[in-house]
């Protein structure tokens, strides 16, 4: 058995959402306080601890808690209430008589069942009368609200808790019948155990309450799961002979776990060795106290678990734990649970990079060859993993995850007043790209897929963490962003954004999965003018007829229309001119989620109004916006500018300069970052980046940037 899908509803920000778990593991991202960590907290309230608190019912359901305390006469099905619905994949031939009470038709030919978990008011009118006798009204109204009375220790537990129903799907709808308490219970145990590896560790050597050392976790592994030595009374006498033989019994018995600990890549082949010994003392020898030293093979020297770092202390913390939940399960002699799902918090805590990639894979090797042990091989746990590693996620099937996404309350329209008190849950299995160009083509979904999970790889992108994405041309643009950010839209510097490099070609392929996932993006790409009559030889912007090679405005901008107003062939030049005269609002797409930057002619200083110069790339238009840091030298070009030598010349002379082969682009960007000359973020950047704030800071996110207001006078 495998739990399939679960639905929770009125839990914190997850007031309505469906994750569909994978049957091996299942990773859950998304941006902070995006609702991961409340998927995990919901499992462990339902399933084991049952300890609810007031808020843990979501924002909007508050009120109707407050409203049923205040009315006089209400409606007892008003009270909200807290659901979690679960449904396993069965297989009939073995499983039947476990989820006998959950199958509504025993002629049925089920491949699932379903139990739902409702966290509901045990009496409703009993909950009113206690909560008016506490806070009495005066003049109609209670001095305290009832979900301030259910906040006080105590009473929420005491006036709510869990009902059981068996579910059945009908019409994509699920029916619920009401199970007994105690068969619900029963039931429930019977189909899953759920353990957590939480993400507060707290890995040290120290004894306080809070912390973990590696030696009290091997020492409970040791006892809950392996042979234990018979240790007697003589043992007060014979401490020395007793030490040594316990540590031969722990290099045995230790064996297995120690092998699989080491082939985890930490510590290396060249680090010291790890060996548990036994440390009795003969006060407390019947104890069984354990210390574990770290041993230089070739120095003989030994060293206390304190001289490791918390890295390796957290995966060996974590590799015990999963083995220990794994063991326990398989171990589990009487109504063993059918299935087991391990959740596990931020594994990537203080882990290098390359550990967090073969985490999954180790974890899997783990388990494993526990099951082999043991002769259980088909006793294989679901692991649900939620981490903020892009390295993590690099491991896994790009449809093995579920992005968590925030997102107004069910009601609230999106607006620069509502905060987003809710989330989404995305599973990526589900996405298709599907995105049409402007002229109306879609791009191959097969082509585009791949592409996505090779680039997500080879990147390590950490798209799936931020609040909004940037994608841009090339290496310049994503070395100089960031101080762009800090000098034209500085609020930016709240969010988390992230910058993608996907030149003029690829940035149409992540337009659908940036939609899927409900992420603003800024595109800022190039005019890339070519010749009219050879789209192989480049031209200068301004050149009469020039039309653009750039596929990202050819995919998201309009195409030109014939005379009778229809859309030109796909295949049909865009000049350059047709892009020129665009209306900013143009550049913003798809119902305000997408806005496109490129560049515009501009005046430059030391010229007329009327002589503007074009770029057709981002380095020209920043040369052509800085003009005068370039004649200074404050910023070394590599050429002589003048306005003395007239502004065609000028003009010439920067556009040869940058296509000219010798020309770096990244030594372009490094030259500037590491100028102390103060530049200006070109005028087309600044539009979409202050779009992008205000997206951000949901301020009037519908308006355009007013054209070329920031434009150099002459």
């Amino acid at each position: 058995m495998k739990i399939k899908n679960i639905r929770i509803k009125n839990f914190r920000r997850l007031e309505n959402i469906e994750i569909d778990f994978e049957a091996n593991e299942t990773v859950f991202v998304g941006p902070n306080n995006s609702g991961k960590t409340s998927a995990t907290v919901a499992f462990r309230l339902f399933l084991t601890s049952q300890d609810f608190k007031v808020h843990d019912f979501s924002v909007s359901k508050i009120s109707a808690l407050d409203a049923y305390g205040a009315a006089e006469e209400s409606d007892e099905s008003s009270l909200p209430t807290i659901d979690m619905d679960m449904w396993f994949t069965i297989d009939p031939n073995i499983e039947f008589g476990r989820v006998f009470s959950l199958v509504p038709n025993v002629s049925a030919d089920l491949e699932e069942v379903g139990i739902r978990l409702k966290y509901s008011a045990k009496d409703a009118k009993k909950l009113k009368t206690e909560y008016r006798a506490a806070f009495p009204q005066t003049d109609g109204k209670a001095k305290k609200t009832l979900s301030h009375y259910l906040s006080l220790p105590g009473n929420l537990n005491r006036h709510f808790g869990l009902a059981y129903f068996a579910l059945e799907k009908k019409d994509s709808e699920s029916v619920t019948s009401p199970l007994e308490p105690d068969e619900g219970k029963r039931i429930l145990r019977s189909l899953i155990r759920v353990d957590f590896v939480d993400a507060q560790r707290n890995i040290n050597d120290n004894e306080s309450g809070r912390s973990n050392r590696l030696s009290s976790a091997f020492a409970a592994f040791y006892k809950k799961n392996l042979e234990q030595a018979a240790i007697n009374e003589e043992a007060n006498r014979i401490i020395d002979e007793n030490n040594s033989n316990l540590t031969s019994h722990y290099d045995e018995h230790f064996k297995g776990l120690m092998t699989v600990i080491e082939g985890l890549g930490v510590p290396s082949v060249n680090d010291r060795t790890m060996r548990i010994v036994s440390s009795l003392s003969p006060e407390i020898a019947l104890q069984g106290n354990t210390s574990l030293l770290y041993i230089d093979q070739q120095l003989k020297h030994e060293l206390p678990e304190a001289y490791n770092g918390l890295g390796f202390k957290n995966l060996v913390y974590m590799a015990i734990q999963i083995s220990h939940f794994h063991m326990q399960w398989m171990k589990t002699e009487e109504k063993r649970p059918l299935c087991q799902i391990i959740f596990i918090e931020e594994p990537e805590v203080h882990l290098h990079a390359q550990v967090q990639q073969t985490f999954v894979a180790n974890m899997w090797k783990i388990i494993r060859e526990a099951s082999q042990e043991v002769g259980e091989g088909h006793m294989v746990p679901q692991l649900a993993i939620t981490t903020h590693s892009s390295h993590v996620i690099d491991a896994v099937d790009f449809g093995k995850i579920r992005y968590f996404r925030r997102c107004a309350l069910d009601g609230e329209s999106l607006s620069a007043a509502v905060t987003l008190n809710a989330s989404k849950v995305l599973n990526l299995r589900d996405f298709k790209p599907q995105k049409k160009s402007a002229a109306g083509e879609v791009e191959s979904e097969e082509d585009t897929l791949r592409f996505l999970q090779q680039y997500l790889k080879l990147t390590h992108c950490d798209l799936f963490f931020a609040d909004a994405a940037i994608l841009v041309e090339g290496c310049a643009e994503k070395l100089l962003l960031p101080s762009m950010i800090e000098k034209s839209a500085l609020r930016l510097k709240r969010n988390y954004i992230t910058i993608l490099e996907v030149g003029g070609a690829y940035a149409s392929r992540f337009a659908s999965l940036l939609e899927f996932i409900g992420l603003p993006y800024l595109i800022i790409t190039d005019t890339d003018s070519v010749d009219p009559t050879d789209n192989r030889k480049v031209c200068r912007a301004d050149t009469q007829g020039a039309v653009t090679s750039n596929s990202s405005l050819k995919f998201f901008l309009a195409q030109p229309k014939d005379a009778d107003g229809k859309k030109e062939k796909k295949d049909k030049k865009i000049e350059i001119k047709d892009h020129k005269a665009l209306a900013p609002e143009k550049q913003i797409l798809f119902e305000n989620a997408c806005y496109v930057a490129f560049q515009r002619p501009i005046a430059v200083a030391g010229y007329a109004s009327d002589k503007l110069m074009h770029g057709r790339t981002f380095e020209e238009t920043f040369i052509y916006e800085n003009i005068q840091l370039f004649r200074d030298k404050e910023i070394d070009l590599g050429i002589d500018l003048s306005v003395s030598k007239g502004f065609e010349e000028e003009f010439n002379a920067i556009y040869e300069r940058v296509r000219d082969a010798s020309f770096k682009k990244t030594e372009f960007a490094l030259n500037v970052v590491s100028s102390r000359a103060t530049w200006e973020t070109p005028r087309y950047i600044v539009d979409g980046l202050s779009w992008l704030e205000r997206k951000m800071t949901k301020e009037a996110p519908d308006q355009a940037p007013k054209k070329d207001s920031n434009a150099k006078a002459a």
